[in-house]
């Protein structure tokens, strides 16, 4: 099995201390370059993050996710001289397992850029409102970029090196997850979609968090 050495996981991280330290012991235990940014947390997420074992970037305020991702991006391109960079999301929602799947076909096919989609393969927890407008999301997408993408908003994603430098994110809510799949359409680069699995608990739908991404969504797209 081909080392994780060469890989940074950037995880975009606001109040989220119920979680977080479970999150990334399983993370750690399979990628051992974890940065956490800390997007304006008031729960000591942040110290928690760190004590799990991660680095630790902060924001003294809220930004928002798109602001955390492209903190990430700035450093791993900066600071380190990883081949990739794999975003995770910091609720438990994302295996590690699918992670390490990405990484392995991304090395195996030369593929610059790999995108997890929640609805290739089997059935899935996904109500039905947000399911249309993922749907939606992704229709206008394709038209938009052509990639034949079937979930445009998940955030467990693999980008090379080269691909990420054509990312330069200043949407900072739900808006960043299109831009960065223009992006990264724009760069030619190889790519391949493939199948994850999201874990629906009971935290993250105490939260609320599924309906609320669904009507930001709703709305980029009707802005857009």
């Amino acid at each position: 099995m081909a080392s994780n050495d060469d890989v940074w996981v950037v995880v975009p991280l606001h109040n989220e201390a119920a979680v977080i330290a479970d999150v990334l012991t399983e993370l750690l235990g399979h990628f051992p370059h974890v940065l956490c940014v800390d997007d304006g947390s008031t729960d000591g997420s942040g110290d928690l993050a760190l004590g799990a074992g991660a680095a630790v970037a902060t924001h003294p305020i809220n930004l928002g996710q798109g602001a955390a991702l492209q903190t990430g991006f700035d450093y791993v391109q900066r600071d380190t001289d990883a081949n990739y960079v794999l975003t995770f999301d910091a609720d438990g929602q994302h295996r590690t397992t699918d992670a390490e799947a990405m990484l392995a076909a991304a090395r195996r096919d030369d593929l610059a850029i790999v995108f997890g989609s929640r609805f290739l393969e089997g059935p899935n927890e996904v109500g039905l409102l947000r399911r249309l407008i993922l749907r939606t999301a992704a229709l206008v997408t394709r038209m938009r970029t052509g990639m034949k993408l079937t979930d445009a908003h998940n955030g467990l994603r693999l980008i090379r090196r080269d691909a990420l430098s054509g990312v330069r994110l200043d949407q900072n809510r739900m808006a960043h997850a299109t831009q960065i799949v223009h992006q990264l359409a724009a760069t030619g680069m190889a790519w391949r979609e493939m199948p994850v699995h999201i874990r629906y608990t009971d935290y993250s739908r105490s939260k609320g968090q599924s309906l609320l991404n669904s009507v930001n969504i709703l709305v980029e797209l009707v802005l857009r």
